[in-house]
Formats: structure tokens, sequence, C-alpha cells
């Protein structure tokens, strides 16, 4: 299962930042959620959990696992997946997202991929 969502997440990475160069910004901030969305479901797999996919399930046990137990991860990724899921929701769901906060969002994205794969690799 790691491998389907870690393949799931850099698909997605890889249209965040295709959508972004197009200007499609609340669907770049969209996709670059679910690119750490989907790494952290494969993180958690790699760690030896079998979780219940559900993003609040997921944003809980990723923290608790890598931040706060293992101290795997920089206590600043603790709020990673919660924060980008709100910026996801104002895309999806209300007001939408500016270019700065889908670059952003992107940003976010790409630096949490370099963590994890280290973590994973």
């Amino acid at each position: 299962m790691k491998e389907i969502f870690f393949e799931r997440a850099k698909e997605n990475l890889e249209a965040a930042e295709f959508l972004f160069e197009k200007g499609l910004f609340n669907a770049s901030a969209n996709r670059a959620y679910f690119a750490v969305f989907h790494l952290a479901i494969a993180a958690i797999f790699f760690a030896g959990i079998i979780p219940n996919i559900d993003h609040k399930i997921i944003q809980t046990l990723f923290a608790e696992h890598f931040c706060n137990k293992r101290k795997i991860v920089a206590s600043k990724f603790k709020s990673f997946l919660f924060d980008m899921h709100k910026v996801r929701s104002y895309a999806d769901y209300k007001c939408g997202v500016s270019k700065k906060d889908a670059k952003q969002q992107l940003k976010d994205a790409k630096e949490f991929f370099e963590i994890i794969m280290e973590v994973i690799k």
C-alpha cells in the first residue's frame, strides 16, 4: 500500500506544479495538499501502521508518530497537514486562494516531500 500512496503523492505534486504554472491556483493548492496527504499515508504505512484513511486521523497519526513520539521530523511539520488542509478548503469550498497562497502551498508540499523522502528511503 505504501507504494500506491507514494506514487499518488508524486503524481499530485507534479500536477500541483503544472496547475500553478497554468495559473490554476485553486487546483494547484488542492493537488499540493493531496501530495502531502498521500505522502503522509505512505510514511505511516512505511512505519508499520495500517491507518484508517481519514484526513483528521492521518493528520493526528503523522504528528503523533513522526513529530511527538519518535521526533523524526521537526515539530514545525506537526501542523503541516492541518494547515495545508485549511488552504485546500479555501481553494475548494470558500473564496479561493491567491497566487501567493498557492505558491506557498506548493513550496510547503515540496519541503514536506524532501523531509519525508529522507525518512522513508
